[in-house]
């Protein structure tokens, strides 16, 4: 059998190692080859071959709009996401967009130097180009924009627990916990270590946390294959009760299925993926935070089903009102799950009317 007819695209990237890690997630392979100053990506579907060179410097933008990977199912589009943002990937997704004279839902991402990543969906043609992609997706907003810091720091179930995280305070982008909660560790050492995390965390800064939790607090569950490192599952409420009490606001489980993963003595487990965000303004209201920002303020609508939304930060969204906040706020919004809720309001252009 021949070959298939693969596209060839080549990158120039300011860091090699960071961009085939990036690319290692995105393709969930390793690269075809490796060199000190070369690597080629040659994943099945799509049938791609991807090259990255390395460069002084790239210039952001340019003639590139965007690459698109389409999805041929909904489910496959969820699959992916989910992989990538266990992996410590930020995505941000938009349902029932309008963009290109069709509907697609999709969600977007940032390699490292850069350029916008779409992944999607195709839901139907439409007679008119509609609106596009959110400002938020294109411009990077903090929920999905690329880590440019180095000073993330992980931990992994089986490593020990330091009782001080090794980074200054409010420099890390990102702090992920990975298994780390599966360990038998007493209340005030895991709280202790949620409390460093907060500690090292800039204001806005993302807390990912990975665990197996279950219907009940189980003590040596005894599982099978590599979840037999599990020495101790906490209850399911337990990890957003403690994140909670660190402080930590705008909490969102990635991932928590119906169906359990295991189920031992009648007690139902299941993979916890949570993430958490350290206060934006953790030294005044979100008032003060407006006022701070007035130039860069957005005003946001909740248009319902609820009366009112509180988000953990301090903000509250009473249904059919404007709310004025930092446009840090609106972009996180705009990324989230209840996107579709909300109106987002900008100056209309000149002569523009509703219908057309």
């Amino acid at each position: 059998m021949s070959e298939p007819v693969r596209f060839h695209l080549s990158l120039n990237v300011v860091d090699l190692g960071r961009s085939v890690d990036f690319f290692s997630t995105l393709f969930g392979i390793e690269p075809a080859k490796r060199r000190s100053d070369y690597a080629k990506f040659e994943p099945a579907e799509p049938p791609l071959v991807l090259s990255l060179e390395p460069a002084a410097a790239v210039d952001r933008g340019g003639a590139l709009n965007h690459v698109g990977l389409r999805m041929p199912d909904a489910r496959s589009l969820v699959a992916m996401q989910e992989r990538l943002e266990s992996r410590g990937v930020r995505t941000c997704r938009e349902e029932g967009v309008e963009c290109c004279y069709a509907k697609q839902t999709k969600f977007w991402l940032h390699d490292p130097d850069g350029n916008l990543w779409e992944v999607y969906t195709l839901d139907g043609d439409l007679e008119h180009r509609g609106g596009g992609q959110t400002e938020a997706a294109v411009r990077g907003p903090q929920a999905c924009a690329p880590r440019t810091d180095t000073g993330s720091w992980e931990h992994r179930l089986g490593e020990p627990v330091p009782e001080r995280i090794p980074l200054a305070d409010g420099t890390a982008d990102e702090v992920r916990l990975r298994g780390t909660l599966n360990l038998p560790l007493e209340f005030a050492a895991r709280d202790r270590l949620l409390e460093e995390a907060r500690r090292v965390l800039r204001p806005g800064g993302r807390l990912f946390v990975h665990v197996l939790a279950g219907e009940a607090a189980v003590r040596l569950p005894g599982l099978s294959g590599p979840a037999a490192a599990v020495q101790a599952v906490p209850a399911e409420a337990e990890p957003l009760e403690a994140v909670e009490r660190a402080g930590f606001t705008a909490l969102r489980l990635l991932k928590y299925d119906t169906r359990p993963c295991f189920v031992r003595d009648g007690v139902a487990m299941r993979e916890m993926q949570l993430e958490a965000f350290a206060p934006a303004f953790p030294d005044g209201s979100p008032e003060d935070a407006v006022a701070e920002t007035a130039s860069d303020a957005v005003e946001v609508l909740y248009r319902g089903p609820l009366k009112e939304i509180r988000a953990d930060d301090g903000w509250a969204y009473p249904r059919g009102r404007r709310v004025r906040v930092p446009r840090d706020v609106a972009d996180r919004l705009s990324a989230s799950p209840i996107a579709e809720h909300f109106t987002r309001f900008a100056a209309a252009p000149t002569g523009a009317a509703c219908g057309r």
